[in-house]
C-alpha cells in the first residue's frame, strides 16, 4: 500500500481497508488475515483518543499516515490502528475483525484455541493471533514486518455502516464498516 492510501479522510481509509490484507511475520512465523471489520475515529470525535490533544498514550496516533497505533486498553488488552490524514490530525482506523487466512495453526497456539472462528473477532483477539506487539507502535506500515497488502481482486465487496461498538462517546457515529455476511464480523 502507498502512502497516498492512508493520507485520505479516515472514513474512506476504513471502508477502503475492507478485503485488504494484515500480514505480521514474527520470530515464530508469518500470520495474516482479511480484514472484515474496521471503525474510523476522528478528531473531533469525543470516542476519540485524540479528542482532547496529544498525549504519551495516543503520540503514534499524530503521526505520519499509514503508521501503526498500538494501545493498551482495559488494563490486559492491545489493539492495533492505522493512522490516517497528515501528521499532526490525530485520526486512525481500529481494526476490529480479520477472517484468518495464511498460520492459521500459529493463531491457535497464539490464542491457546482450535476455533477458527474466534481467532481474530474482536480487537484484542487479532492482535495476540497475528503477535503485533506494542513495540509496533508507531511504526511504518509501508516499510516493516508488520503491513496491510491490497487484494489482488479488486471486488466491489457488500458493506454495511453502522454505529461502532463498545464506546460510551460518540455512540450515535456511524463510523463502523464490516463485509455483509462474513462470518467473522465481532459482533452483528
Amino acid at each position: 500500500m502507498k502512502r497516498s492510501f492512508y493520507n485520505q479522510h479516515t472514513e474512506k481509509v476504513a471502508k477502503a481497508l475492507l478485503g485488504c490484507y494484515l500480514i505480521n511475520k514474527t520470530k515464530s512465523g508469518i500470520a495474516i488475515g482479511k480484514i472484515v471489520e474496521t471503525e474510523a475515529y476522528l478528531s473531533n470525535d469525543p470516542a476519540s483518543h485524540s479528542y482532547n490533544g496529544k498525549t504519551k498514550r495516543n503520540e503514534a496516533m499524530f503521526g505520519q499516515a499509514g503508521t501503526a497505533y498500538i494501545y493498551f486498553t482495559y488494563g490486559m488488552h492491545h489493539c492495533f490502528n492505522v493512522v490516517t490524514r497528515p501528521k499532526g490530525i490525530g485520526e486512525a482506523v481500529l481494526i476490529r475483525s480479520l477472517e484468518p487466512i495464511s498460520g492459521i495453526e500459529l493463531m491457535k497456539r497464539r490464542r491457546k484455541t482450535d476455533e477458527v472462528r474466534q481467532l481474530c473477532t474482536g480487537p484484542a483477539k487479532l492482535v495476540q493471533a497475528l503477535e503485533i506487539s506494542k513495540k509496533q507502535n508507531g511504526i511504518d506500515l509501508i516499510n516493516s514486518s508488520l503491513k496491510i497488502s491490497n487484494s489482488k481482486f479488486n471486488i466491489k465487496l457488500p458493506v454495511i455502516r453502522t454505529t461502532r461498538v463498545g464506546i460510551s462517546k460518540g455512540t450515535d457515529l456511524k463510523l463502523r464498516f464490516y463485509i455483509k455476511d462474513n462470518n467473522f464480523v465481532s459482533k452483528r
